[in-house]
């Protein structure tokens, strides 16, 4: 594919770590074809990137353009009027310039890529002449619960603003949904800027040329078919580092946590409980003391938990560890701040992994053939765990009682049925055919690897 070498793809992303890393993650599949693309993202992100987050890569240049805010100022708590005001005003300014600047030195862009939470970047495109295309970086359920919730926003508002409702909610492609089981964004409880920026999105999508998922077809064929009559969606994933797909070739991550990697390699054959958060979902000092002592109960439990001592995300205070916890469990347990956690998830040792459900953590379980506990928080992961339960078939759902309270015998519940229960052995079963469904789908011929050639030859025809 010599000839698609001068093609040139802009890629623009905001500076959250689940939003960049599937951009990197696409942006390495296009330039694998021989593309050049550039990723571009706020100057709020240019440590994260160029300190090892996405590692340059033949092919992939990282710009970065000013947001508007002063960069000492906290993103977090100026969320709304970010996203809202200033990235649509200066950011699609600076972003304009920064384009200006790089065609003026020899860059000319056959297509610009978006993620769905910065849809101002239309408006960018069709300035200079450009085509555009959009990564939905969340299932391809959510961005079907998304377009239905746009076209039927009155009787959606109307329902759910009824605090005795009790009825479900039907989306072509889906089983029946709960309120609980739906994105975060739409609930009136909910901040109301993310579900703006996302209605933003679904008012251009005739902008877009393309639509990809971050999925592959397989995983949820029956939303990519429903879609395919309103707006359709092509999975182009799962968007995991290709070392997840046994990819000949592929580089291991020089970021590796050493401490992670001897640790579980002294362990037995799926035997450890995997715990992992997010980088935003916090628990509570409640929910961390039920967890604590439901993996101290039992002498046999092993477990690898990341998590930050003490530090607050979003102005919540992470939960303090129970005095004697951590000198009770040091010959079974360990506790870091971060690890690799592709490299965590297709380690042997590894029996399940207990996960907020965000969307790239779901794909990469997913990929490597892991049973899971989910314990959503917000934004899209009660809809992820709605899947990966009823729908993948692949875990249980670790739920509240009604008072509010995550108990250690509901944890202690879930730990025994996706490891021991009579489910157990499906579920391992489900998801090790899921994991050989992932794998097939980035191969020669695959739904995914289809859909990125159909892409690319377009781009390459129209650049000729």
């Amino acid at each position: 594919m010599a000839h698609t070498k001068e093609v040139h793809v802009l890629m623009v992303t905001l500076f959250y770590h689940g939003h960049i890393n599937p951009m990197v993650h696409f942006a390495k599949l296009l330039a694998s074809k021989g593309l050049h693309v550039t990723l571009a993202t706020t100057n709020h992100a240019r440590e994260k990137i160029l300190n090892g987050l996405a590692t340059r890569t033949n092919f992939i240049d990282y710009e970065f353009f000013d947001d508007g805010l002063d960069i000492e100022l906290d993103r977090d708590s100026k969320l709304a009027s970010l996203i809202e005001e200033y990235l649509p005003r200066d950011g699609a300014k600076n972003l304009s310039n920064l384009i200006s600047t790089l065609e003026e030195k020899g860059k000319k862009f056959a297509c610009i890529i978006n993620n769905c939470f910065v849809p101002w970047v239309t408006n960018v495109a069709t300035m200079h002449n450009i085509s555009c295309a959009m990564l939905w970086v969340q299932s391809c359920a959510t961005y079907a619960i998304f377009y239905h919730y746009h076209h039927n926003t009155q009787s959606y508002l109307a329902s759910l603003n009824d605090p005795n409702y009790q009825a479900n909610f039907d989306i072509p492609g889906l089983p029946l949904l709960n309120i609980e089981d739906l994105p975060t964004f739409i609930l009136p409880s909910s901040p109301p800027h993310f579900l703006k920026v996302l209605m933003t999105t679904m008012n251009v999508l005739d902008q877009f040329q393309w639509i990809f998922g971050s999925s592959f077809c397989d995983l949820e064929e029956s939303l990519v078919h429903s879609m395919a009559q309103f707006k359709a969606i092509h999975p182009i994933g799962p968007l995991v580092s290709p070392s997840m797909l046994s990819v000949e070739g592929a580089q291991e991550d020089e970021q590796e946590s050493d401490i992670c990697m001897d640790w579980l390699n002294k362990q037995g054959t799926s035997s450890v409980i995997y715990i992992a958060l997010g980088s935003i979902s916090v628990l509570s000092q409640s929910e961390t003391e039920a967890l604590a002592m439901a993996l101290e109960s039992d002498s046999n439990k092993r477990f690898l938990w990341v998590r930050k001592e003490g530090e607050k995300i979003l102005g919540r205070k992470m939960g303090e560890l129970p005095k004697e916890f951590l000198e009770n469990t040091k010959d079974r347990g360990l506790i870091v701040p971060w690890c690799c956690q592709e490299k965590v998830l297709t380690h042997p040792s590894i029996k399940c992994f207990l996960t907020h459900c965000g969307w790239n953590s779901t794909l990469e379980t997913i990929t490597a053939g892991i049973p899971v506990i989910a314990y959503p928080d917000w934004t899209d992961q009660p809809t992820n765990a709605k899947l990966l339960v009823d729908v993948f078939k692949v875990g249980v759902r670790m739920s509240k009682s009604k008072d509010g309270q995550l108990g250690r015998e509901e944890i202690e519940r879930c730990l025994l049925e996706v490891t021991k229960g009579p489910k157990a052995l499906a579920m391992k079963e489900q998801a090790i055919k899921l994991k050989v469904l992932a794998k097939k789908a980035t191969m020669s011929g695959g739904s995914s690897n289809m859909n990125v050639d159909n892409f690319v030859n377009e781009l390459s025809a129209k650049s000729v």
